[in-house]
């Protein structure tokens, strides 16, 4: 394994709160990658965000897969699982892009749904557009693609200072601060499982820097791209909305839809931004529907 690399000790990421699920694990240029794959029949890929991994899956992922569906979940590299670069600088949009194209591509995925969330949805929007011969629907949540004319909140602003500044983010805090409903500490203990030592949160805390808030930042052209495109496509999506995130209102929502010619956000009551934890199985119940 390289040394500018750590490997979270598997028996740190074991007995994890409702979490049953083996990882699968493939080598890409040196690192280790891993990712859920449950179930059978058409494929549903569901892309995490900040500073989530699979684990954020874990409720939304059975409702999907008994109803007959395949379910992958990736963890990047820098989260889950995965192999953590301990360099922040290597972190960028372009390479989280490739890597996960490469995991598209290496199942051979076809007609598949791509569910984003957070720094999901940059990343999977991308693919959909870039691999239309893999991706067919969208289900979108608390996202969209960042093209550098989007306005940002001082909350945010103060967010990605924070973590440019902090070597140790405090990730479970940071997970635990997005719920309605406090998740409990087994859970939070969860969120900061892989990360051994502060270096391991190089990819964490790059994130928040590589997101383009300016149209000249690196990022900002491939996301007009997409946004652009996404404006004429055709594909079936689903918006899903928390009715109680500070950072994204469900008025983002709405407007976020309103400007890619997406269907409305529908409500997800009593959550916030990680609806997941607030609503999971909710979530997953409703996206098997829609998809049937």
């Amino acid at each position: 394994m390289r040394d500018d690399v750590v490997r979270t000790p598997d028996e740190q990421l074991e007995g994890l709160p409702d979490y049953p699920f083996e990882s699968r694990y493939r080598e890409v240029d040196g690192l280790r990658l891993a990712h859920l794959d449950e179930g059978e029949g058409e494929p549903v890929v569901f892309f995490h965000g900040e500073p989530t991994w699979s684990f954020l899956w874990r409720k939304v992922i059975p409702p999907v897969r008994d109803a007959g569906y395949r379910c992958i979940a990736p963890d990047y590299a820098g989260f889950g699982r995965s192999d953590k670069p301990t360099d922040v600088g290597w972190y960028t949009y372009d390479r989280h892009v490739e890597l996960i194209a490469a995991l598209l591509e290496e199942l051979d995925l076809r007609n598949a749904t791509a569910v984003v969330h957070d720094w999901g949805g940059p990343i999977g929007l991308r693919l959909a557009v870039e691999h239309p011969d893999r991706i067919s629907r969208l289900v979108i949540m608390e996202t969209g693609p960042f093209t550098g004319h989007q306005r940002m909140s001082d909350a945010w602003l103060a967010f990605r200072d924070f973590v440019r500044d902090t070597e140790d983010v405090p990730v479970g805090f940071l997970v635990k601060g997005g719920c309605k409903t406090d998740p409990g500490e087994a859970v939070i203990a969860a969120y900061e499982a892989p990360y051994p030592e502060p270096a391991s949160k190089a990819g964490v805390r790059a994130f928040p820097l590589i997101l383009p808030t300016t149209p000249e930042m690196p990022g900002a052209v491939e996301g007009k791209r997409v946004a652009d495109a996404l404006r004429g496509d055709d594909r079936p999506a689903l918006v899903l909305w928390a009715d109680s995130d500070p950072v994204l209102p469900f008025a983002v929502g709405e407007r976020v839809s309103s400007e890619l010619n997406l269907p409305p956000p529908r409500p997800v009551e009593n959550a916030s931004h990680f609806l997941q934890e607030d609503a999971g199985a909710e979530i997953g119940a409703t996206i098997a529907e829609w998809l049937g």
